[in-house]
């Protein structure tokens, strides 16, 4: 029996929760879950009131008042952290189809979030709402934060492998069991600054080419204006208020870690660089049209061994845009003695996240932001 006050867990598949007001499996118990909880992610609906969604980072924020609140989710590939009132007390590994409910809270009004850790570029997660224990209620979701900051990148963007403590990830659970997306330094910049965001993220793909030259028939830009990544033509349909007040791009290590191979389309990194520079103009572009002149684009960039590439052509940009007056267009350039590097494949640590999230901080402190 659990202890009146204690926090306990159990788990039910959705199709046996009786009485569920948001299930997954329950087309008919999830009218109205939408204006139940709020998301700023890319998402989805679905004809039984659920959403679905493939961009890591995602989060469903509720509330609701009783002493249990269940979880619908379906989604065998990803992990998933839940939050009851700002803190973690569950993380769900690969939970499958199900109902996941947390018991023996105190009977009052609670705060629940469910954020998805992990990347799944070709799964789709999806997600039925919360559920209230019997004799309480789910209340209207909370309000969307008026702050708004949207991340674009690769893995470093993403949070891969930033949990682990060493840079070998095949004996300690590999690369999605250690990574949390809710950890990386977008995350951590968004929360501290009490902003909603997007993590807009796919380890290995560059603006124009992806890491060692890997899948030359697609890039980052490919797969930017979906919802669901593994749906070819998908396209999301941005909510009017979405409209951040900055945007922070990240992408160029994967077109520049690596050597040019033969065969690639570009005979030398010069022809590379050029290649990466247009295409990133005509990405700026988008941006702009998209979310209008008002916008703060952050041009990110930071330290490759073996070339300078990358920092040159990204301040080249910034600069070009800046000559033809757009003043909110800005380069961003982080580096610290303090990086470790020690998370997976040599990607940034939980430290190192919570550095660059510092860094990142001081830079937008220096913006003329009226959020």
């Amino acid at each position: 029996m659990d202890t009146p006050g204690r926090l306990s867990r159990r788990t039910f598949v959705t199709a046996a929760v009786a009485g569920a007001v948001a299930g997954v499996a329950s087309p008919s118990q999830a009218s109205g879950t939408r204006a139940r909880f709020h998301t700023a992610g890319r998402v989805k609906g679905s004809a039984d009131g659920s959403v679905r969604y493939s961009w890591p980072g995602i989060y469903f924020e509720g509330r609701f008042r009783g002493t249990g609140v269940g979880v619908a989710l379906d989604d065998a590939d990803n992990d998933y952290d839940v939050q009851i009132d700002g803190t973690t007390v569950e993380t769900l590994v690969t939970p499958g189809r199900t109902t996941f409910w947390l018991d023996g809270l105190s009977d009052t009004e609670h705060r629940v979030r469910l954020v998805k850790r992990t990347e799944s570029p070709w799964a789709v997660g999806r997600f039925g709402g919360f559920v209230a224990a019997p004799g309480g209620a789910v209340l209207p979701g909370p309000r969307a934060r008026s702050r708004q900051i949207e991340f674009i990148g690769d893995s470093n963007t993403a949070g891969y492998g930033n949990v682990s403590t060493t840079r070998d990830c095949s004996s300690n659970g590999g690369v999605n069991r250690n990574t949390n997306a809710d950890l990386a330094f977008g995350a951590l910049t968004a929360r501290g600054l009490g902003a909603d965001y997007q993590i807009n993220a796919f380890s290995g793909r560059g603006m124009v080419r992806n890491y060692n030259g890997g899948s030359p028939e697609a890039d980052f830009r490919t797969y930017y204006d979906r919802a669901l990544l593994n749906v070819d033509g998908d396209v999301w349909r941005r909510p009017t208020d979405w409209r951040p007040q900055v945007v922070v791009i990240g992408l160029g290590l994967n077109d520049f870690s690596t050597p040019l191979n033969p065969g690639e389309r570009w005979a030398t990194q010069d022809e590379l660089v050029a290649a990466y520079e247009t295409a990133y103009h005509g990405f700026l572009d988008k941006l702009r049209t998209r979310y209008g002149p008002r916008t703060f684009i952050v041009v990110s960039a930071t330290h490759l061994w073996n070339t300078t590439a990358f920092t040159d052509a990204t301040l080249r940009i910034v600069q070009q845009r800046n000559r033809r007056g757009d003043s909110r267009v800005g380069h961003w350039y982080y580096d610290d003695p303090g990086l470790d590097h020690l998370g997976c494949d040599w990607h940034p640590s939980l430290s190192d996240h919570r550095i660059i999230s510092g860094l990142l901080e001081d830079h937008l402190a220096g913006l003329p932001l009226r959020w």
